[in-house]
């Protein structure tokens, strides 16, 4: 029997296969979307401050997701492509390669949260209170992220071989502790000490090292087409540069994230660290939105790489349009609900009534932008699978760096802390404009030739 009879991703119809992978994926990424709102409800009962200091900390731990996401992007197509090219070693060394490098990033960042945390919140907020608070949370989550980085890579590897439901397990469990802990150790429940944010990074780092460590067993116990033993390993560079060829773009991409969170959080503290707090309080929220449809993408990326690697031209596109279609639909609901329910939604964080009535107005502004970002996210991830990530790299330096920001900037010179909110969707008419024009290059030049 071939491999490819034996991998679903190469038999299996399109529109089946891609809800059979990207359903678990949506689950778990919902379930962790549900994390980051807990967390914040917690810590936004401690106080207003606290929130604003948690919202603070997302540019560093943005650095290290981008770094995180990004290179397990570059494995996971690999692999998938070898995999479809009947190249099982060539699969193995990617792995074990992906697992030295996340090795690394554990070491790097217990240095970045011991040597950089207070550095970095002594240019992000002037309120020493804000600061305390930041410090307390950041060096914890970041010292503490090798339990991060072991989850992030074995989950890879699951998805990569099509293995989704085993993947949403261990993102579901890792949450759910996290969800549980969160009161027990912010407020000091069940004899407990109260630890407040302390406590929200502490239950944030237990979770991820409990999804490690399940991540870990199911790859051995479930994941046959890959073997994993790190004996006798050697580092290989010629695989780790085409590693970073499809992920630096990606790391890139997110860092800029980072940069831009950072930024418009500069120009929000200009108004008031109200303004951030909404700002941090909307980041929470569109999670809820967003993270289906990253979900989706870790169903279809794996699909399309799969059938590059086998010449499918005709899978390929179909996994592509209806993922599409997908991401509109989930989008367009993200952008209703926010439009009808913008106080029932912020309800959830406590707010004071200034914190209430600007979160109105910037839910209501902002999400008018989703069902764009969703066509933006899923061509951009055709560029990552066809080994153009470089295109989506370009896009997200023009949408964030390039229009975002100097638009945020120029209205907020406004005086009207309301206008600011309409530089995301300036930026995501660009982004669409940029992504058709890549779209339609990496059309002629690759997919045609198929």
């Amino acid at each position: 029997m071939s491999q490819e009879s034996q991998n679903k991703m190469g038999t299996m119809p399109i529109k089946p296969l891609l809800i059979n992978m990207s359903l678990p994926m949506m689950i778990s990424m919902l379930v962790q979307a549900m994390y980051n709102i807990v967390d914040s409800i917690f810590v936004s009962k401690v106080s207003e401050d606290a929130l604003t200091a948690v919202s603070l900390a997302f540019p560093l731990q943005a650095i290290m997701i981008a770094i995180s996401v990004g290179t397990s992007i570059g494995v996971n197509a690999l692999i998938s492509r070898a995999l479809g090219a009947k190249k099982g070693e060539r699969a193995n060394q990617v792995a074990r390669n992906g697992i030295f490098l996340y090795g690394i990033y554990g070491i790097l960042f217990f240095f970045v949260g011991y040597f950089a945390v207070g550095p970095f919140y002594r240019v992000a907020a002037n309120s020493a209170v804000i600061r305390g608070y930041g410090e307390d949370y950041l060096t914890i989550v970041l010292c503490l992220s090798f339990g991060c980085f072991i989850q992030v890579i074995y989950e890879k590897l699951l998805q990569s071989t099509g293995r989704t439901f085993q993947s949403m397990i261990i993102q579901s469990t890792g949450a759910l502790i996290n969800i549980i802990l969160d009161p027990i150790l912010i407020f000091g429940l069940l004899g407990m000490p109260r630890l407040e944010v302390k406590g929200a990074a502490i239950a944030t780092v237990i979770g991820q090292c409990v999804a490690g460590i399940m991540a870990v067993i199911m790859n051995f116990k479930y994941n046959k087409e890959l073997s994993l033993g790190m004996r006798g390993f050697r580092p290989d560079g010629e695989i780790i540069k085409d590693i970073y060829n499809i992920g630096v773009p990606s790391i890139i991409m997110q860092g800029i994230g980072s940069v831009m969170v950072f930024g418009l959080n500069k120009i929000l503290m200009g108004f008031s660290s109200t303004a951030v707090a909404v700002f941090g309080a909307y980041f929470k929220l569109q999670s809820f939105v967003f993270m289906p449809v990253f979900g989706l993408n870790s169903g279809m990326i794996p699909i399309m790489s799969y059938n590059y690697g086998a010449k499918q031209k005709k899978r390929m596109m179909e996994t592509y349009h209806f993922s599409l279609f997908l991401a509109i639909c989930i989008m367009s609901v993200g952008t209703f609900c926010m439009e009808l329910f913008p106080t029932q939604i912020l309800g959830i964080f406590h707010p004071s009534e200034d914190m209430l009535g600007m979160g109105k107005v910037a839910l209501r502004i902002i999400s008018v932008h989703f069902p764009v970002a969703a066509y933006c996210i899923i061509t951009g991830s055709v560029f990552q699978t066809l080994g153009r990530a470089y295109y989506g790299m370009i896009n997200s330096i023009m949408r964030q760096l390039v229009v975002l920001l100097p638009s945020a900037y120029l209205l907020a010179k406004s005086g009207d802390v309301n206008r600011v909110w309409w530089a995301f969707l300036i930026a995501e008419v660009m982004s669409a404009s940029v992504s058709t024009f890549f779209y339609l290059k990496i059309k002629r030049e690759i997919i045609q030739k198929i």
